[in-house]
C-alpha cells in the first residue's frame, strides 16, 4: 500500500513536470480584445524614397546652380583679379571641411568639395591660359585624379561625380567648338575687350546656324539630356550632383548662345 502511494506520488510529479513544459513552450492566449498590429515594411518604402527624392532634389538644384551661377561670377573675377578667384579655392575647402565634420551637413560640404576642383581649374585657365583652347580640357582636369583615387576609395561620392559632370559637361560642349570650327572665334575673342566682341558673336552665331552646326547641336543636346537623366533612376545622392552638372551644361550653353543673338 505505502508503495503504491509512493507510486501515485510520483507519477503525479512527473504529470506536473510535463505539464510546465508545455505550457512554457505554447505561449498565452492573448485576450480577444488585444490586437497585434503590425507596421508593414512595404510602407516604410514611399515615405523613404519621399525623404530621398527631396534631399536628392536639393542636391540636383544645388549642382545646377554651382555650374551655371559661377559664369557670372568667376568669369568677370578672373579677368580682374586672377590670384583672387584662385584664392577662394582655398575657402571653398575650407568651408566644405566645416560642413563635412557634422553629419547633418556632411553631403553639402562633400558636394562644395567637388566644386571646389571646378572652380580652381576655371580660375587657372581663364586667369591666364584663356587664350589657347588646346590648354582648357587639360587645365579642366586638373582633379581628375583626385576624384578617380577618392571614388576608388569610396569617399566623397556626391562632390566627385559633381565633379565628373561638370567636366563631362565641359568635354562635350569643346568637342562640339572644333566639330563646327568654332575655335578661331574663341581665340579671337579672348584677346580683345568684350565691348568689342559683338561682331565676332554674329560670326560665331552664323557658323552654328549652319546645317552642320544645328544638326552637331541636336546631337549635343540629346547626349546630354541622355546621359544627365537616365542616371536618376537609381535615386541616389551622388546620382543627382552628376545628373545636375551635366544637365546645366544645355543652360551654360544656351545662355552663351542667346548672348550671341543678342549681340
Amino acid at each position: 500500500m505505502i508503495q503504491t502511494v509512493e507510486s501515485l506520488e510520483t507519477l503525479e510529479i512527473n504529470l506536473k513536470a510535463k505539464q510546465k513544459v508545455i505550457t512554457t513552450a505554447i505561449p498565452p492566449r492573448r485576450e480577444k480584445d488585444e490586437k497585434i498590429t503590425f507596421v508593414p515594411s512595404s510602407s516604410l518604402i514611399p515615405f523613404w524614397l519621399e525623404v530621398t527624392s527631396r534631399q536628392g532634389l536639393l542636391i540636383f538644384s544645388a549642382a545646377v546652380l554651382l555650374v551655371s551661377v559661377p559664369v557670372f561670377i568667376e568669369a568677370p573675377l578672373v579677368r580682374l583679379l586672377p590670384w583672387l578667384s584662385v584664392g577662394l579655392t582655398v575657402v571653398w575647402v575650407w568651408i566644405s571641411k566645416i560642413l563635412m565634420s557634422r553629419s547633418r551637413t556632411y553631403i553639402w560640404g562633400d558636394l562644395l568639395l567637388g566644386f571646389s576642383w571646378s572652380w580652381l581649374a576655371g580660375s587657372i585657365y581663364w586667369g591666364w591660359l584663356r587664350w589657347e583652347p588646346l590648354w582648357h580640357l587639360p587645365i579642366e582636369s586638373i582633379g581628375l585624379p583626385f576624384a578617380i583615387w577618392c571614388l576608388y576609395r569610396n569617399w566623397g561620392k556626391v562632390g566627385n561625380w559633381f565633379y565628373f559632370g561638370s567636366l563631362l559637361g565641359t568635354v562635350l560642349t569643346d568637342i562640339y567648338f572644333y566639330i563646327v570650327d568654332l575655335i578661331p572665334y574663341w581665340r579671337q575673342i579672348m584677346v580683345i575687350e568684350p565691348e568689342f566682341a559683338a561682331p565676332i558673336l554674329r560670326s560665331a552665331l552664323a557658323q552654328v546656324k549652319t546645317p552642320a552646326g544645328v544638326a552637331w547641336a541636336v546631337i549635343l543636346a540629346v547626349v546630354l539630356l541622355t546621359v544627365g537623366i537616365v542616371p536618376l533612376k537609381h535615386k541616389q545622392l551622388h546620382w543627382y550632383a552628376f545628373s545636375g552638372a551635366v544637365l546645366s551644361t544645355i543652360l551654360v550653353d544656351s545662355l552663351f548662345l542667346i548672348a550671341a543673338v543678342v549681340a
